[in-house]
């Protein structure tokens, strides 16, 4: 499999969460940036090598033997997020281009060592769950912050949009995985939130509050 092919059955995977019933060739050309009629040439590309289904006006999904390619790169990815963050002190908004040129490491061998060495995380920097070698995967249940109700108790695992400039922003105001979060206002006006995290309050906007996972307790 070829890089650019790597890269379109990690995309379509990551799509099919939010389109679970197939995924547009729109949505695959606005996420790569590219033509829909590359796009088209490329996913008959995939349909021959049995990567995906295919057909013409019904989207695109992964066969069997796809999603577990796609869940190995995105294992590759996140393990080597972990290792970035973990071992070489890099911030958690700079790993995401650097992991995307690791993920393409084809040796297997490699891959089992670093999850041995890095003690077989279940979770990225970002708070997104590493498949296994079978590609098994740890799901939390998990809501976000917009949806969570007054006065209880919720500590935030993960984000919905890992960009730099939001991970930057959180840093700035030191909401950082794990901190414990309870909402003590919620605005009827524009759906903003006064929260308390780590015994400091702060003013989030419904789009921060819709970008934040967390589980109760």
């Amino acid at each position: 499999m070829t890089i650019s092919e790597e890269n379109y059955i990690k995309v379509i995977y990551h799509l099919a969460q939010v389109s679970p019933k197939g995924v547009s060739t729109n949505a695959i050309a606005g996420t790569l940036d590219t033509k829909a009629s590359s796009v088209t040439d490329m996913l008959k590309k995939l349909a021959d090598k049995n990567w995906v289904s295919y057909q013409k006006y019904q989207g695109v999904s992964l066969t069997e033997s796809g999603l577990q390619k796609a869940k190995m790169i995105v294992r590759k990815h996140r393990l080597w997020e972990v290792f970035l963050v973990e071992k070489l002190g890099f911030a958690w908004d700079e790993v995401h281009e650097i992991a995307e040129e690791l993920e393409h490491i084809q040796s297997e061998a490699l891959i089992s060592k670093l999850d041995d060495f890095l003690g077989f995380p279940t979770v990225d920097p970002h708070g997104d769950p590493i498949p296994n070698a079978k590609g098994e995967m740890v799901k939390e249940e998990r809501i976000v912050l917009s949806e969570a109700p007054l006065h209880q108790a919720y500590r935030f695992i993960g984000v919905k949009d890992s960009s730099a400039g939001f991970l930057q922003y959180l840093d700035k105001q030191q909401i950082a995985l794990g901190a414990t979060i309870i909402i003590q206002e919620r605005e009827d006006f524009d759906a903003s939130l006064s929260v308390l995290i780590n015994d400091k309050v702060l003013s989030l906007s419904q789009k921060i509050a819709e970008n934040l996972f967390v589980k109760q307790g």
